[in-house]
């Protein structure tokens, strides 16, 4: 009697499930055959074709590589301010550590439009800075910077990283040993999160970027907007389909590099030594020495 009523939840769950995939991957599907058909209002039957992809990639591959060099950059900047940030905030849990994690989420909650003329306002005067793909940089860097931060902080929320540090400081280790032996090979989790976040927000920002760019500092997203506004539906689709070639193997890669990393936590024996002691190795301080 409750089989009947367990498969009907199942097949409902399914269905639900399959509903949910297709109202989000059938646009997808359809602006990708719009860029690969020659005439979008005839359809496939106008036949397929590359040549709208090739015209994409005649007119905007500046913009990709523009795109793919400030997401590495905003992704550097953000490893190198975020992570020690995330470190500091996770051993002093305080009113001020938390008054700073709130106030990294305002360019998140602020519209970026707003963020940017601020930005503008600010440093617009800086003739050098504003016309420099720095300037699309610092905004990028200002949006993104709060996931990558919360991303490691929940990692060593979670791990109890004071209790790790504690025992690497009685071992002798300094606290840039500390840092680089205990803190980074127990939230790598959270930094590859934290990278695929930074990394697709910075691809994919638009409104940020489209106050902040100049006619010779277009990305990506400015690029898919101009295509779709001044020529054929069709080279705006074919521009939708070399984002998507650019994004998705960035996305494949660093979830493969999570679940990797996942595995090989999962496997460690339990015989050898734990990430957190790590440091046995580092050189004794004075006092372990006369001790």
């Amino acid at each position: 009697m409750t089989s009947q009523p367990r498969r009907a939840a199942y097949w409902l769950q399914l269905a639900l499930t399959l509903a949910v995939c297709a109202f989000m991957t059938v646009p997808v599907v359809l602006s990708v055959l719009a860029g690969l058909t020659n005439n979008i209002f005839v359809g496939l039957s106008s036949g397929l074709t590359t040549r709208w992809l090739l015209e994409v990639w005649s007119l905007y591959r500046g913009t990709i590589f523009l795109s793919l060099g400030i997401a590495l950059a905003c992704l550097a900047c953000t490893l190198v301010i975020g992570v020690p940030a995330a470190y500091y905030m996770a051993l002093r849990r305080n009113r001020v550590t938390r008054l700073i994690e709130e106030l990294l989420m305002l360019p998140v909650a602020v519209p970026g439009l707003a963020t940017a003329l601020g930005l503008i306002l600010l440093y617009g005067g800086w003739q050098a800075l504003r016309t420099s793909w720095v300037f699309i940089l610092i905004g990028h860097v200002l949006f993104t910077l709060p996931f990558m931060v919360r991303s490691v902080l929940a990692i060593l929320a979670a791990i109890d990283i004071r209790t790790l540090e504690d025992a690497a400081a009685s071992l002798g280790a300094t606290r840039l040993q500390r840092f680089f032996t205990v803190v980074l090979p127990n939230c790598r989790q959270g930094i590859l999160a934290g990278a695929l976040m930074v990394v697709t927000l910075s691809v994919g920002e638009f409104n940020l970027t489209w106050m902040l760019h100049t006619p010779t500092t277009q990305t990506l997203p400015v690029g898919l907007a101009d295509s779709y506004a001044s020529m054929r539906l069709e080279i705006g689709s074919a521009y939708t389909i070399v984002f998507f070639v650019m994004i998705i193997p960035l996305l494949v890669f660093m979830q493969v590099m999570s679940t990797l990393g996942a595995r090989a936590r999962r496997h460690v024996p339990q015989t050898e030594a734990a990430p957190g002691m790590q440091v046995a190795a580092a050189p004794p301080t004075a006092e372990t020495r006369h001790a």
